[in-house]
């Protein structure tokens, strides 16, 4: 199905039922804004419309799964193409954003380095002396991230420039159509913080998603998934019973029956009137049938003037005499 749609215009697919389901689970109201924004960027980056559309609803899917923006002005989430599919790029301020949301850190912060700034930089204690009113140039040296949380801890990290560049050229894959190219500065700072989060921060759900996703190639997405799994657990489902074992349904001896109805007529009507355990114990080993045709005689002895209270007295003797 992802297949048959890797070539349908955006604006087409966001139409599609299964695909606006698809959404609508994840962003309920906020659905139909959403489609429109992925619309939007793929009309203004071009490039984004040569690729596989659903790898771009996807990737803007990272970002609803972690409820940032992906207007591509904001800096929160970058849609780039990279060979053929579409990636999702988080940037520093989606990092900041997750941060925050685990109420954690007390203060965050990644600036640019210019020329005399940077007073000294220590990097085995990662302390780090920076006074901006020493800036001599607007040459950016280097970059640092900074946050301190609520419970006092407190990192500072120093990238130069030349670390960015380096990692720049591993890690960027889009080429002239990556953010690199459009802003390099936001791109560094997002490097910096994404590495002092990632190895000192608190690890929140959202920020260890955050990074497993960033940059990384879209999961391929069945719209068809919920359809086909209800199906395949109801016969599954089917089957399991199918192949339990049947129990055999067992008759209750008829002569059982009529004795628990003798038995249930001629119950004594006083609560001290009883029959005692040891009896009750050994009336149960004894089959039923071996009583009740004697039972039926004594109660034809009893004359029918005979109180209740007697006739039940006889019946509780009888029943004492016989299991001795």
């Amino acid at each position: 199905m992802n297949t048959q749609l890797a070539k349908v215009p955006v604006k087409q697919l966001v139409q599609n039922d299964k695909v606006k389901g698809m959404i609508a689970n994840v962003l309920h109201e906020r659905a139909p804004q959403f489609a429109t924004s992925i619309v939007s960027i793929v009309n203004s980056n071009r490039s984004l419309a040569n690729v596989d559309q659903m790898s771009v609803i996807q990737s803007a899917m990272v970002a609803a799964t972690l409820d940032l923006p992906i207007d591509q002005n904001l800096g929160y989430v970058w849609l780039v193409p990279y060979k053929g599919k579409a990636q999702a790029q988080i940037g520093y301020k989606g990092y900041i954003q997750l941060a925050q949301r685990s109420g954690q850190y007390r203060a965050m912060n990644a600036v640019a380095v210019h020329e005399g700034e940077l007073i000294s930089w220590n990097p085995l204690t990662e302390e780090v002396v920076f006074d901006p009113m020493k800036k001599v140039s607007d040459t950016v040296i280097g970059y640092i991230g900074y946050f301190k949380l609520l419970n006092g801890f407190e990192k500072t990290v120093y990238w130069t420039k030349e670390q960015i560049e380096v990692h720049r050229q591993r890690f960027s894959k889009a080429g002239g159509n990556s953010p690199w190219k459009s802003d390099f500065d936001a791109m560094a700072k997002k490097t910096v913080l994404k590495d002092l989060l990632t190895k000192w921060g608190p690890m929140s759900t959202q920020m260890a998603v955050a990074a497993s996703k960033d940059e990384a190639d879209p999961d391929p997405v069945n719209i068809e998934a919920d359809e086909t799994t209800k199906d395949k657990q109801a016969e599954d489902l089917f089957n399991q019973v199918s192949e339990l074992p049947q129990e055999s349904v067992k008759e209750v001896p008829k002569e059982n029956t009529q004795s628990e109805q003798t038995t249930a007529k001629t119950a004594p009507k006083k609560a001290n009137k009883s029959i005692p355990v040891k009896a009750v114990e050994k009336e149960k080993k004894e089959p039923a049938t071996e009583k009740t045709d004697d039972v039926n005689e004594i109660i034809k002895t009893v004359p029918d003037e005979t109180p209740d209270e007697e006739q039940t007295e006889l019946l509780n003797h009888w029943g004492e005499l016989v299991n001795e």
